[in-house]
C-alpha cells in the first residue's frame, strides 16, 4: 500500500512526520512477524526537493506522483490553510484522490481537501482553533461541532490538529491490518491505540474557562466567580449561592451566565468537576477520593457523569492511565 503524505510549504512538522512514523513501525512490525512489508510511504510535494515547515525543519519530498497511490495524507500548515484551488497541490489532489483508495488530512489540511471539492457533503473535522473557519470559508463542508479526534465519511478521513495525526494513522492502520498490529504500534511509539476518556480535542473544563474569560471580560464579577469556581469546588455552587456572590436575582445571572458563556452556571460547574476528577484520576487517586475532592456528592455521582460524558467508568479511566503509567 503506497501512502503519500502531502506537505506544502509551512506545513506543520508533527503534521508531516507523526503519520509517517505510524505507518513506517506498522510495517516494520509486520516484517518483524515474517510478513510483506505493508506500506511504503514518502513525502510528496510539488516539484519535490525540500519543504521548509513552520519550525524550520527541512523535509526531504518526492515530486507529487503521476500514478495511483492507495493513501494520500494532507499535513496541515499555515501554507495549506491559504492554498487556493489553482495550488499546484491542490490541482494534484483533485485529479489523484478518484484514484486512490481513501484520501486523508491532519488539522487545516482539511483546508485542502475542501478547497478540491472532496469534503463537499461530507463530516470532517479540523484544529479546533480553525473549524469555524472552515465551515464559513467552505459551507458545503459539514464541520462536526463536537471537535472529535478524527472523522470518517466514505473514504475520506479527516483529523484534528497535531499529533491527532498519529490518532488517525493508528486507526488507518487498524483497519487495514487489525487492532493487534495496531496495538503494536501504538506500544512502541509509546500512545494510546484510543485516547480515553472520550474523543474531545481538547479539555472541555479549560474550553470553559476560555470562554468565561474572554467572553466575561466586559462583566468583571462574572469572570472573577469563574476563577472562584476552579478553586472552590467542594463548595455549594448551586445557581442560588452563585447569584448570591454575583449579586444578582437567581434569573438574571442564569441568563447572564449563559449569554456570556454558552453555557448554564449547572453545566459549567459539572464540566469543572469532571476535569478536576479527570485529573485526580489520571495521578492515581481513589475513585472515592476523587469524587470528593471534585465536589461530587458521591462517587456513585461521578460514575454517571463519567458515563454520561466520557462513555468511560471512573475506575476504568484510572486503570487506563495507571497501565500506561
Amino acid at each position: 500500500m503506497r501512502v503519500v503524505v502531502l506537505a506544502l510549504p509551512n506545513a506543520q512538522s508533527l503534521d508531516v512526520v507523526g503519520p509517517l512514523e505510524v505507518f513506517d513501525t506498522a510495517a516494520r512490525v509486520v516484517a518483524a512477524r515474517g510478513g510483506e512489508r505493508p506500506y511504503e510511504v514518502a513525502i510528496v510535494a510539488p516539484g519535490g526537493g525540500f519543504v521548509r515547515s513552520s519550525s524550520g525543519l527541512a523535509l526531504g519530498a518526492d515530486p507529487l506522483p503521476r500514478g495511483a497511490v492507495d493513501t494520500i495524507v494532507v499535513a496541515g500548515g499555515a501554507g495549506v490553510r491559504h492554498a487556493g484551488g489553482d495550488d499546484p497541490g491542490i490541482a494534484w489532489l483533485r485529479r489523484a484522490a478518484p484514484r486512490a483508495r481513501r484520501v486523508t488530512s491532519v488539522c487545516t489540511g482539511a483546508f485542502a481537501l475542501a478547497a478540491a471539492g472532496l469534503l463537499d457533503g461530507r463530516s470532517a473535522t479540523t484544529h479546533w482553533a480553525y473549524r469555524a473557519a472552515l465551515a464559513r470559508d467552505f459551507p458545503a463542508v459539514r464541520v462536526d461541532p463536537d471537535d472529535p479526534i478524527y472523522v470518517r465519511d466514505g473514504g475520506v478521513w479527516t483529523s484534528a490538529g497535531v499529533t491527532a495525526g498519529m490518532d488517525l494513522a493508528l486507526a488507518l492502520v487498524e483497519d487495514d491490518l487489525g487492532s493487534e498490529v495496531a496495538l503494536e504500534v501504538a506500544r512502541w511509539l509509546v500512545v494510546f491505540l484510543k485516547r480515553p476518556g472520550g474523543q474531545a480535542q481538547f479539555s472541555a473544563g479549560l474550553a470553559a474557562q476560555t470562554a468565561v474569560a474572554a467572553a466575561a471580560a466586559g462583566r468583571e464579577p462574572l469572570r472573577e466567580l469563574g476563577a472562584w469556581m476552579n478553586d472552590h469546588l467542594s463548595a455549594d455552587l448551586s445557581v442560588g449561592a452563585l447569584a448570591a456572590r454575583a449579586c444578582l436575582s437567581e434569573r438574571q445571572f442564569t441568563r447572564a451566565w449563559r449569554a456570556e458563556t454558552g453555557q448554564t452556571p449547572a453545566a459549567y460547574v459539572e464540566t469543572l468537576r469532571v476535569e478536576r476528577a479527570r485529573a485526580l484520576l489520571e495521578d492515581g487517586v481513589a475513585v472515592d477520593t476523587a469524587a470528593r475532592e471534585s465536589g461530587f456528592a458521591s462517587a456513585e455521582v461521578l460514575r454517571r457523569v463519567f458515563h454520561r460524558r466520557l462513555g468511560v467508568a471512573p475506575s476504568a479511566y484510572r486503570e487506563r492511565f495507571s497501565r500506561a503509567a
